[in-house]
């Protein structure tokens, strides 16, 4: 009987560990969609520009993507779940302080140390998982319940900041950050789970010319955007020398940045393209169609308008992952980027046709099931080809990815919009038939 009493035990602080190590992944996202619908209401508070809300945004995704590079590597360093704790802790300080922002280059700088605590919690979460739970198949099940947990967040955080602006103001969706934060390190701390100290080397030289390159690719595709040529030419070509900078230093380096054994299997270069067409996609129009539905709705109102897109997010992935233990994960992405592009085109004719709502709510309903198929088994897919010892620098790479496309979807999407949106919406679609492309191919090619 106390064997019983023992290993329910366990199975209780396993599951309450999850749901901390679920909601701060959770935190992280709610921050990424909060802030759509705050647009309109930050722009005429800051004087800023759509070039000003693209920095808001990417901001947090450029350091969030840069860091999560080694950030995984930090965290089987020092210990999963330490680093994750500590993640947390600074990311409800940050938030803090961010909604007394004076203006918008302070709340931008806010947003890049939010983004370095984001990369702090989230490949330290998934060593945890794999920490937890060993088991494949279990596995499988947790990460399925740590995506539509976080997926939730997707699902709440346009409603959520639509109603706090409302109320309060732009301000009031950091704070909500806050006692979000003192529930997870409640529920995360413990001996539930415990990550062994490793000795991986991390190059900061390297991963700090990976930062700056990002920032610079982006700040380059944000100036094209506001027609600023000049200011173009010289970031992007302050991006290239980065690269070029970061190449030789990787080279020469003896703990890369980059994975190298990971990098030369097709289906994982397949899969982290995968990874940052859907982020593309998804952030992209979380950025610009706001920009369209306030002009017809208040915050309120347009965060319900996103129900389709985001509800998916936290109904599907349960059953996503009974599909992934079944047929295995191939089929649930290549639907789920199918999903993503035929809801890119229906958005875009959409727009521009000037359709009624109902017509984008199915665009939008497309493109929630095609996230909600393909993130939880790319997720797994990833996870399972990763090396003993190597899951929390597994995790970070495809999640760096990720915000990669995510900040290239903000910005390139947003250099779209006074073309017009539409035009962005079909961006967005065609980056998802190209991974859809490319993963096809290299899965049938390793077949």
């Amino acid at each position: 009987m106390s064997m019983l009493q023992s290993r329910a035990s366990t199975s209780a602080a396993s599951t309450r560990a999850l749901l901390g190590i679920s909601l701060g992944y959770f935190m992280v996202l709610l921050d990424m969609t909060v802030l759509s619908v705050a647009e309109p209401d930050l722009a005429a508070s800051l004087h800023t520009s759509v070039a000003g809300l693209q920095w808001a945004t990417t901001g947090y995704t450029v350091a969030f993507a840069a860091l999560l590079l080694s950030s995984g590597a930090v965290a089987d360093r020092h210990g999963a779940h330490r680093v994750f704790r500590f993640g947390t802790a600074a990311f409800g300080t940050v938030s803090l302080l961010s909604a007394f922002a004076p203006n918008l280059w302070v709340l931008v700088v806010l947003r890049v140390l939010l983004g370095v605590a984001a990369a702090a919690c989230v490949p330290a979460s998934m060593a945890m998982i794999t920490r937890l739970y060993p088991d494949p198949g279990r596995r499988a099940r947790a990460i399925s319940m740590w995506a539509a947990i976080s997926g939730a967040a997707v699902a709440a955080g346009p409603i959520v900041g639509g109603a706090l602006v409302g109320l309060a103001g732009w301000r009031s969706i950091f704070v909500v950050n806050v006692p979000i934060a003192v529930i997870v390190l409640g529920l995360s701390m413990g001996s539930a789970v415990t990550c062994a100290r490793g000795d991986r080397r991390i190059d900061w030289a390297a991963q700090l010319t990976a930062a700056v390159a990002l920032a610079l690719c982006t700040d380059a595709v944000i100036a094209a955007g506001a027609r600023s040529w000049q200011h173009t030419a010289c970031s992007l070509g302050g991006a290239v020398l980065a690269a070029i900078v970061f190449a030789y230093l990787e080279r020469r380096s003896a703990a890369p940045v980059l994975d190298r054994e990971l990098l030369r299997a097709g289906r994982v270069r397949a899969g982290l393209l995968v990874g940052a067409a859907v982020n593309f996609a998804l952030t992209g129009a979380l950025f610009v169609l706001p920009l369209l539905l306030q002009r017809q709705l208040n915050p309120l109102q347009t965060g319900l308008a996103f129900l389709p897109l985001t509800v998916p997010f936290a109904v599907i992935p349960p059953l996503a992952g009974q599909l992934v233990a079944r047929v295995g994960s191939r089929r649930p992405i290549l639907t789920g980027l199918a999903l993503l592009a035929a809801g890119g085109v229906v958005l875009a004719a959409a727009v521009f046709a000037s359709l009624a709502y109902p017509v984008l709510a199915v665009g939008l309903l497309l493109s929630g099931f095609g996230v909600a198929f393909a993130l939880p088994a790319l997720v797994t897919a990833i996870v399972n080809v990763a090396p003993p010892g190597t899951a929390g620098a597994v995790g970070g790479l495809l999640n760096a990815v990720r915000q990669v496309g995510a900040t290239l979807g903000v910005a390139i999407m947003g250099a779209l919009v006074t073309p017009g949106i539409g035009w962005s919406l079909l961006a967005s679609a065609a980056a998802c038939a190209l991974a859809f492309i490319v993963f096809g191919y290299a899965r049938a090619a390793e077949s």
